[in-house]
C-alpha cells in the first residue's frame, strides 16, 4: 500500500515536492539571470559570423566559398580558424630569419651548401634505415628544422664543418616538438656515419635553444598549406589528391632556394597554390576570389615568388640535389614531379580583379 501510495502522489506531483512557491520564483529568477549573462546560441552559423567579424575581408564578392562552412572536421577548429591564422600571420613577421644572412652573418657558408645540407634533411626525413628498422617523419617537421637552421644561421657565425651538426641537431628539437616518438642522438650519429658523437649534438642542441631563447614554435609554410589547400580545392575541378602533392611539392622546392627568405611563408605557400593551379590548368586562371579571400593575397603580389618557384620547377637547383624531386616522382604522390609545365605564365593571370 505504501508502495501504491508513493506512486499516486507521484503521478499527481509532476514538480520537484520540495520546492515552494517561494522557492520555484528563486529558481525562474537564477534561469533568467544566467541566461542574460551567458546566453548560449542553437544556431552554429552566428557562432560563426561572430568569429569571424574581427577578419580582414578586402574583397567582397557573392561567389567566395566559406571554408568553415564546408568543413565537418572538428579539429580544425573552424569556427576559431580566423582568429589562428591571423595570429600565424603576426607571429611570422616576428619568427623568421634575417633574408641575407649568408651575406651579413655567415664567412665560411654558401647557398649551396645551406641546399646540400637541406636536400640531404629530406632524405633523411623520407626514409631513415638503421639495421631492419624503418623511420619515417612528418612533413612538419622538415619545415621546422629548416627554420631552426635559417633562424640559427641568422645570429651565429658557424665553420661549414658544423654545419651537418646544426642541421642534424635542429632535426632533434624538431623532432621532439612534432613527432610521437622523435629519433634518438645515438640514431641521428648514425646517420651521420658517426661524423659526430652523441655530446657534440647535444652541446649543439643547447646552443641552438639559448640562440632561438626557446622560441621553438614557429609558422611555416606547411602551416599555411594546409589551409590555403582547403580553399583551392573547394573551386578546383579536377582530383584533389593532385592538386594537393603538387602544391606540397612546390612548397618543399622553395626550402632549398635561399632568395625564397624575402619572402614569409603564408606568401610562399600561396604562391605554390598558384604555381599548382597553373601547371594542372595552364588556360584557366589560376586565382579567384575565394583564394584572395582565405589568403589575404592578391595575384599581383605573388608575382615576384610565383616567377621563382616557376623556375625551380621546370630548371631545378642541379642533379647534386635530387631528393624532392625522386620523393615526388612516386607513384604515391601521382608522379607530380614529372608533369609537364609551360615555359611562361600569362602576364594577365597577375592582374588583380579590380584592375
Amino acid at each position: 500500500m505504501e508502495d501504491d501510495m508513493l506512486t499516486c502522489n507521484s503521478v499527481e506531483s509532476p514538480g520537484p515536492p520540495f520546492l515552494d512557491n517561494a522557492a520555484s520564483s528563486v529558481a525562474t529568477s537564477l534561469r533568467r539571470c544566467a541566461n542574460d549573462k551567458l546566453p548560449v546560441s542553437d544556431n552554429r552559423d552566428t557562432t560563426v559570423s561572430r568569429w569571424r567579424k574581427h577578419c580582414p575581408t578586402p574583397i567582397e564578392n557573392d561567389n567566395i566559398f566559406e571554408i568553415e562552412t564546408h568543413c565537418k572536421d572538428p579539429e580544425l577548429c573552424s569556427t576559431l580558424a580566423c582568429d589562428i591564422y591571423k595570429h600565424l600571420r603576426e607571429a611570422e613577421a616576428k619568427k623568421r630569419p634575417s633574408p641575407d644572412f649568408l651575406e651579413t652573418t655567415q664567412k665560411d657558408i654558401d647557398t649551396s651548401m645551406r641546399a646540400v645540407l637541406i636536400d640531404w634533411l629530406v632524405e633523411v626525413s623520407i626514409s631513415r634505415k638503421k639495421v631492419t628498422e624503418e623511420y619515417r617523419l612528418v612533413p612538419e617537421t622538415l619545415y621546422l628544422t629548416v627554420s631552426y637552421i635559417d633562424r640559427y644561421l641568422s645570429s651565429k657565425e658557424i665553420n661549414r664543418d658544423k654545419l651537418q651538426l646544426l642541421g642534424i641537431a635542429c632535426l632533434l628539437i624538431a623532432a621532439k616538438y612534432e613527432e610521437i616518438c622523435p629519433p634518438q642522438v645515438e640514431e641521428l650519429c648514425y646517420i651521420t656515419d658517426n661524423t659526430y658523437i652523441k655530446d657534440e649534438v647535444l652541446r649543439m642542441e643547447a646552443s641552438i635553444l639559448g640562440c632561438l631563447m626557446f622560441e621553438m614554435t614557429a609558422p611555416t609554410e606547411k602551416c599555411f598549406l594546409r589551409r590555403f589547400l582547403h580553399a583551392a580545392q573547394l573551386c578546383h575541378e579536377g582530383p584533389a589528391l593532385h592538386l594537393e602533392f603538387l602544391a606540397s611539392y612546390i612548397t618543399e622546392l622553395s626550402l632549398l632556394e635561399y632568395s625564397l627568405l624575402c619572402h614569409v611563408p603564408s606568401l610562399i605557400a600561396a604562391s605554390s597554390i598558384f604555381l599548382a593551379n597553373f601547371i594542372l590548368k595552364p588556360t584557366k586562371n589560376p586565382w579567384n576570389t575565394t583564394l584572395s579571400y582565405h589568403t589575404q593575397y592578391k595575384p599581383s603580389t605573388l608575382r615576384d615568388c610565383v616567377k621563382v618557384l616557376h623556375r625551380l620547377f621546370r630548371v631545378g637547383l642541379g642533379s647534386n640535389l635530387p631528393a624532392i624531386r625522386e620523393k615526388y616522382s612516386q607513384h604515391k604522390y601521382k608522379f607530380v614531379a614529372k608533369k609537364y609545365c609551360r615555359p611562361s605564365i600569362p602576364a594577365d593571370f597577375f592582374q588583380d580583379a579590380s584592375s
